[in-house]
């Protein structure tokens, strides 16, 4: 929404800031200001507003709040107009069958009025707004939908035939709209009528045949309150959103009406003609009762004090909410206060059904408010919606950073697990995702999990599913992050890296197992390598297999990861693995199976990993552990081997290690060298070994003496020092 900041200063002339300082008051206070445009008067503000804030969706509104933060009078709008009076008041009624639509029905007829082009301020601010001007008739409507924010209309007063009927429209029934266009209605479209035919859909749009023009003489001005979702439906059924119907939707004002109605009757008559007969005002007792006469409510300070807690201007003396400060936020929203201590305001309005007296004073304490809420505020019900909004405009930047209740929040057991998980995956390029918790049984069917592969195929279906695609809670988060990946290709999004963490479901209804798993998903643009060079056909499965391994290194596992070219059906075989740890599968990854890939038409392999995080989770994440850096020099040595080829680094890494040389920082293979054709099955290792100290310098004694350690624990390896 668009707002002028030389229209808020009309409405609220002494407004002690400059505008940007304004917008950002605004913001703090939750009525968002999104961009601050400079024009040749003031500045125009980009609002957002959010959808229950429809008082706020207008000038005076927002000059409204701005009143309220800096504690100054707003004027009230300016609804004097004076009237010939009249014979025979103009025949206005609600039908019975539109009673419970139309709550509020005002309409004031103009008589030999001058239509012509907009001026004065109508003009400059439209001129500002880049609004477009049509003639002064239409403009003061528009005008003071933008000022006040209460939607109107003006018919052509001769045009209506008998008088006006507000009604439900008969279905069938045609309509020409002041677009051009002619809608078919429904039976239960409310329609303002006379009494041939309708001339416009109540709260949506007028009609063609009584729009002004420029030979119209008389005029019926008419502000009216209609039911939000019977608006809503018309707008809906006849695809017409407009202004009227955006704030109607969302709950007018209902005691906006008559002043609405004066405001573009005093604009309309500032180019000639005069006001006839009083303004006709009829209104639904019952409706007013719910909307801008709702019973009061009782606030106590000492409850502002309790859910708001601690502010920074808080002193030893008590706190910055007083009582004083909360009669002043709520009394300029618009609230009418009294307080307990007020006997005898309290005695006239607190009166016991059961006894038929009065209650006393007493009965309200005295740091209690009597809020009376003001009409345009529908958002404001309870207690703690009065004490949020002493939140908001106090500011919540004015708070103290502490929890209402200290040592109850504890975070999840595993929250710093996935959090570690998230980050390191990340941090390696994958992006997250969430799928769909729902999936269909063709789908987990193929993406089996490990307990359905062992023959035990329990997925827990829904009692209501929304369709056959979503008929389970998920075993897997494979298919979820298929239809991801195969959703990037589709769009001609050929480089993805996309991981999920998330819950799959097994067992039965009646006993739901939840599972943590984790998912990672990949596909690369990189052309695939004809054999017998399968370097960057087989990239992607390496990234997977790397990804996972870093994922498994952030925790301290009770033995050794081991990898099997074991997978499911789903994986293709001899391009996928398990890894497992010890003997207890933890992940599989590989190529999506060829089959299921041509099935789905993919134009790139799709790479997929499935790792089990609720086994991962009960191992304990690793220390991190960091200390000053050394002031001692590093000394390395080099160690020359020949091995069998059955001797693995990760063999030869854990025994140096299991040597337990505090002064070992690094143990790196720095080159790997074989001549099959000489010696065959055995290769040549060099391997480059860091000591440093931190306290002293190494002597060559410490030295000898690891480096004869080492040399014991290669040959016990089978090696043999390369001479």
């Amino acid at each position: 929404m668009k707002i002028l900041t030389s229209w808020l200063r009309h409405y609220l002339p002494t407004i002690p800031v400059d505008d940007i300082q304004l917008a950002e008051d605004l913001t703090l206070r939750g009525i968002a200001v999104e961009g601050v445009h400079t024009l040749t008067s003031g500045h125009l503000f980009e609002m957002d507003i959010t959808t229950n804030r429809v008082d706020a969706m207008n000038h005076y509104g927002i000059a409204r709040e701005a009143a309220t933060i800096y504690d100054l009078p707003l004027a009230p709008l300016d609804v004097s107009l004076s009237a010939t009076p009249t014979g025979q008041p103009f025949a206005v009624r609600i039908d019975a069958s539109a009673e419970a639509l139309c709550g509020r029905f005002t309409a004031q007829v103009l008589r030999d009025v001058t239509i012509a082009s907009s001026a004065g301020l109508i003009a400059h601010f439209f001129s500002l707004l880049e609004q477009k001007q049509i003639s002064n008739a239409v403009d003061a409507s528009n005008f003071t939908l933008l000022g006040m924010g209460h939607p109107t209309h003006a018919f052509d007063l001769d045009k209506i035939v008998g008088g006006i009927v507000v009604r439900l429209a008969h279905k069938g029934e045609t309509i020409k709209l002041l677009d051009g266009t002619e809608r078919t209605l429904e039976a239960d479209d409310l329609v303002i009528a006379d009494h041939e035919k309708a001339l416009g859909i109540a709260g949506v749009m007028g009609g063609w045949d009584t729009m002004i023009t420029p030979e119209t003489k008389n005029i019926l001005v008419e502000a009216a309150w209609f039911d939000p979702a019977s608006i809503r439906r018309s707008s809906r059924r006849h695809l017409l959103h407009t202004d009227a119907s955006h704030r109607f939707e969302r709950g007018a004002d209902f005691n906006a009406c008559p002043v609405a109605n004066a405001l573009v009757s005093q604009l309309i008559l500032t180019a000639g003609g005069h006001a006839e007969g009083t303004l006709i005002d009829l209104v639904s007792p019952q409706i007013a009762a719910r909307t801008a006469s709702r019973p009061a409510i009782n606030v106590s300070v000492k409850q502002v004090q309790r859910h708001l807690g601690t502010t920074l201007a808080d002193t030893a003396e008590g706190s910055a909410l007083t009582p004083e400060l909360v009669r002043q936020y709520l009394t300029a929203l618009g609230c009418t206060l009294t307080q307990g201590s007020e006997a005898a305001t309290l005695a006239a309005l607190n009166r016991d059904p059961q006894v038929g007296g009065v209650v006393s004073a007493q009965a309200i304490p005295a740091d209690v408010f009597e809020v009376q809420l003001p009409s345009w505020r529908l958002d404001l019900e309870r207690e703690i919606d009065l004490i949020e909004e002493i939140a908001r405009v106090y500011g919540y930047n004015r708070f103290a950073n502490t929890l209402p209740t200290p040592g109850i929040v504890i975070a999840h057991p595993t929250a710093a697990a996935e959090a570690a998980v998230r980050t390191r995956l990340l941090a390696l390029g994958f992006s997250e995702s969430i799928s769909s918790t729902f999936a269909s049984q063709a789908e987990s069917d193929l993406f089996y999990t490990e307990a359905q592969q062992a023959g035990s195929k329990s997925t827990i279906p829904m009692e209501n599913p929304l369709s056959e695609e979503a008929s389970l809670l998920r075993p897997t988060l494979i298919p979820g992050m298929v239809t991801m990946l195969s959703h990037n290709l589709n769009r001609d999004v050929k480089e993805v890296r996309l991981f999920e963490q998330g819950q799959t479901f097994t067992g039965t209804t009646n006993a739901v197992t939840e599972s943590a798993q984790l998912s990672i998903g990949l596909t690369s643009a990189h052309p695939q390598a004809a054999p017998p060079l399968q370097i960057a056909a087989d990239a992607p499965i390496f990234e997977l297999k790397g990804a996972i391994e870093s994922v498994l290194s952030l925790f301290t596992l009770p033995a050794a990861v081991t990898f099997t070219t074991a997978a499911p059906a789903w994986l293709q075989q001899g391009r996928a693995a398990t890894a497992s740890i010890g003997s207890n599968p933890i992940a599989c990854f590989g190529e999506l199976a060829q089959v299921e890939a041509t099935r789905r038409k993919l134009r790139q392999p799709l790479f997929l990993a499935q790792l089990d995080l609720a086994t991962l989770y009960t191992f304990p994440l690793k220390s991190v552990l960091a200390h000053d850096l050394s002031r001692y020099q590093v000394v390395e040595r080099d160690f020359s081997f020949t091995f069998l080829d059955a001797v693995k680094w990760g063999e030869i890494a854990t025994a140096i290690h299991a040597l337990n040389i505090p002064e070992l920082q690094s143990l790196t293979p720095v080159e790997v060298w074989r001549d099959a054709k000489k010696y065959p099955g055995v290769y040549s290792l060099l391997a480059r070994t860091v000591f440093q100290s931190h306290d002293h310098t190494l002597r060559e004694d410490e030295l000898t003496q690891w480096q004869t350690q080492i040399i014991a624990t290669l040959t016990s390896l089978g090696g043999t020092i390369r001479a």
